[in-house]
């Protein structure tokens, strides 16, 4: 049985009482104020999740093209922490307090004008909110999200509760009636968002791709184009990057369009689509470094070295004809096994401390 990949097995980690008292902070004393609390949560947490770091550090190396340091993981989880706060302001419909900057808009007047609807293709890549308020402002315009609802029932009820009136519509996937429901709001001319950068499957050669991504192989879900693709729909790219301060850049770009491709074109063009998803992720991530929010081994690069040390075992234990001998190691060999047991513990009791690294960006 293909297990689920690491983010899909985590559990959901969110205190809904810092988030209230985060609110009432917010709302009665203003952003200013709310932000210097935000300061104390990113270094509690730089200190206290150790895995979540460590995905932070692994990434950033990546994307800046050298060993990250202490200030660029917690200006990593800062930005992270600033995008949820502002949740709050966006919620209550405070876009006086924000200097938000569209980029390609005009794309999706020209793709609502056709009547059928479009399909807005993000990942955890800055915050999805700023896109939706862009939507708020415009009658017409009418953002319905999909995602995996049981990831995020806590922090969504709670921002449900900082204005029920803002809550999105969100179409639960994996369900019996989801095409359906999907299908019934593209009719109406709705823009449905979905966030197509995390696979759930671990390793499930039909459901996803190993793609380069920041110069390593990744594996990125094909489910959101195939929907597109039998709905016959157009797909836009969509990011809102957070730049410091109050300001965000809200870029929308065309993604595919599968509205007359033949069937027997349909797996080409899903292809096409998937390469110019990747190409365009890795360019936002080098532009606003800081914004990727996926805190987990999105590279894998824990189950490949388990793979490849079971495979050099196997292949050593093959050549000698019966297992190796059993031998006591050196002082030295063991020092760096002691680190990790010790690294093992301290993970288990931050445990509780972790970020919420997959649920708070879904939405």
């Amino acid at each position: 049985m293909t297990k689920r990949t690491d983010w899909a097995r985590q559990q959901e980690r969110s205190n809904a009482l810092l988030l209230r008292v985060m609110t009432w902070i917010s709302l009665r004393l203003g952003r200013r104020a709310g932000r210097a609390v935000l300061h104390l949560i990113a270094v509690y947490f730089v200190l206290f999740s150790p895995r979540a770091c460590a995905a932070s550090r692994d990434y950033l190396r990546r994307v800046l093209g050298r060993p990250a340091q202490w200030r660029d993981v917690y200006r990593h989880v800062f930005t992270f922490a600033a995008t949820i706060h502002d949740r709050i302001y966006l919620m209550n419909a405070r876009f006086d307090l924000f200097d938000i900057r569209p980029h390609g808009h005009t794309l999706v007047d020209a793709t609502l004008a056709k009547g059928r609807g479009a399909f807005l293709m993000g990942g955890h890549l800055g915050s999805f909110e700023v896109v939706r308020a862009l939507g708020r402002t415009r009658p017409d315009l009418r953002v319905v999200v999909t995602m995996y609802e049981e990831n995020a029932q806590r922090i969504n009820a709670t921002l449900a509760a900082v204005n029920p009136a803002a809550k999105p519509e969100v179409i639960g996937l994996g369900q019996v009636d989801s095409m359906l429901r999907v299908h019934e709001r593209l009719d109406q001319n709705c823009m449905v968002g979905m966030l197509a950068d995390r696979t759930l499957l671990a390793d499930d050669a039909a459901t996803m791709r190993r793609m380069a991504f920041l110069g390593e192989p990744a594996a990125f879900p094909l489910g959101p184009l195939y929907m597109a693709a039998m709905l016959k729909r157009p797909v836009l790219f969509m990011t809102g990057l957070y730049r410091g301060g109050n300001r965000y850049d809200v870029h929308f770009e065309t993604l595919a369009d599968f509205t007359d491709v033949p069937r027997e074109a349909r797996q080409r063009a899903i292809d096409a689509a998937l390469v110019r998803y990747v190409s365009l992720l890795d360019r936002y991530c080098r532009t606003a470094p800081y914004n990727w929010f996926n805190y987990f081994d999105f590279w894998q690069v824990g189950r490949k070295s388990a793979q490849a040390a079971s495979a050099a075992n196997a292949a050593n234990a093959a050549n000698v004809g019966a297992p190796a001998p059993v031998r006591s190691p050196s002082p030295a060999a063991a020092a760096p096994v002691r680190r990790r047991e010790r690294i093992e513990r301290r993970e288990a009791r931050a445990a509780a401390a972790e970020l919420p690294v997959h649920e708070v960006t879904d939405a």
